[in-house]
């Protein structure tokens, strides 16, 4: 129990719960880091390899990426240990397991994120409604459906581009990850004339110099194939993504694909992080020092949870992807700016950024996070 102090610091966590419920095999953690600016809206993520330290971490960013999108949210995760890929009923039972053992825990919000979608989140609509992520039928704003992370990525891209004096048209873009995200994003780009010239999902990779069909690969993924059923272009395995040449380099998969290990393997001008915590902070020190821009995940990757807060105060589709144009631009230019002209990491830019505002909004509350005493159940 004293472990899970490790993780406390001045922001929190300030709740994690784990849960167990042996007649369906669910075994699940969730952290709900802080909830000064509001209820906490995170995704809930299947992997067979999650922890709490990763929950944390990613609670974190979400705390991070909310206070920096200036939404009136806090940050929370939740991680199921499975296989992602479990039949959907299946995965009903342990979702409406979770929604049921969560079902008080009011100061989190459920979302979808590696593993879960809409249909999911209908499930735990229908046991709890706090959710977010609903299909359309129901209201809701689908964010993998519509690609709203994708949108964003697409927008933070084309401003950080500006930074390195390239444009998009014609920008060489490898993407790491062929899911909800990376499919989206790699539309957007390519309807703005970049070219797609590697691609990589948890089965292989495949690699183009002249450009890859970026509508063929949707089409392959959407049936149920992998990158690899691609016929133009050479087959890689799936770590050989890190080392293909590019401008623009993508992580839209795991946490930590990048790290002190490969980070040197890179080569490309500007990474633009996709996924959730995918680089680690010393790999992220190492492209600094080599010159090689990079787009923290939290300013970034903010299309899905200003598309799943928008949904939940009831605005339209039109009006939330206005939204994640403007603050995901806006976010993008004024970190790269700050750590342009104070000569600092983007990273240390951006959690500066976010914390100002998160402990702005402690300030307000009738005790601050430590002197309400974090609980570990």
């Amino acid at each position: 129990m004293e472990d899970m102090f490790k993780f406390a610091d001045e922001l929190g966590p300030f709740k994690i719960i784990h849960v167990y419920e042996p007649s369906v095999g669910l075994k699940a953690v969730l952290v709900v880091d802080n909830v000064a600016r509001g209820p906490a809206i995170g995704g809930v993520r299947i992997a067979p390899d999650v922890s709490t330290e990763e929950c944390f971490r990613l609670a974190r960013a979400m705390t991070l990426k909310n206070a920096a999108s200036d939404l009136p949210f806090g940050g929370g995760k939740v991680v199921i240990y499975g296989d992602p890929k479990m039949p959907l009923e299946k995965k009903s039972q342990l979702l409406r397991a979770l929604a049921s053992a969560l079902r008080y825990t009011e100061e989190y919000i459920f979302a979808p994120d590696m593993g879960t979608d809409e249909v999911c989140m209908a499930c735990i609509k229908d046991e709890i409604g706090r959710v977010v992520g609903l299909p359309c039928d129901m209201g809701g704003l689908p964010l993998d459906e519509v690609g709203a992370t994708g949108w964003g990525l697409f927008h933070s891209t084309e401003v950080a581009l500006q930074y390195c004096d390239l444009e998009l048209k014609g920008a060489r873009v490898v993407i790491q990850g062929f899911g909800a995200v990376g499919k989206h994003v790699a539309r957007f780009l390519a309807q703005k004339g970049a070219v797609l010239v590697g691609v990589a999902d948890s089965r292989g990779a495949v690699h183009n110099p002249e450009g890859l069909d970026v509508d063929a690969l949707i089409r392959l993924k959407d049936e149920g194939k992998s990158v690899l059923d691609y016929p133009y272009g050479e087959k890689l395995g799936r770590d050989a993504i890190v080392a293909v040449p590019c401008d623009v380099w993508i992580p839209a998969a795991r946490p930590d694909v990048i790290n002190e290990s490969n980070v040197h393997l890179l080569n490309t001008k500007l990474v633009v992080e996709g996924a959730n915590i995918p680089i680690t902070e010393g790999a992220e020190k190492i492209l600094y020092e080599k010159g090689i821009l990079y787009v923290p995940d939290f300013i970034a990757n903010a299309g899905g949870v200003i598309c799943a807060a928008s949904e939940y105060q009831g605005v339209t589709l039109c009006t939330a992807f206005d939204l994640i144009e403007e603050k995901v631009r806006n976010n993008t230019a004024q970190v790269l700016e700050a750590a342009k002209t104070r000569g600092i990491l983007p990273r240390e830019a951006a959690v500066e950024l976010a914390k100002v505002r998160v402990k702005r909004a402690m300030k307000y509350r009738r005790w601050s996070i430590f002197s309400s005493a974090p609980g570990f159940v």
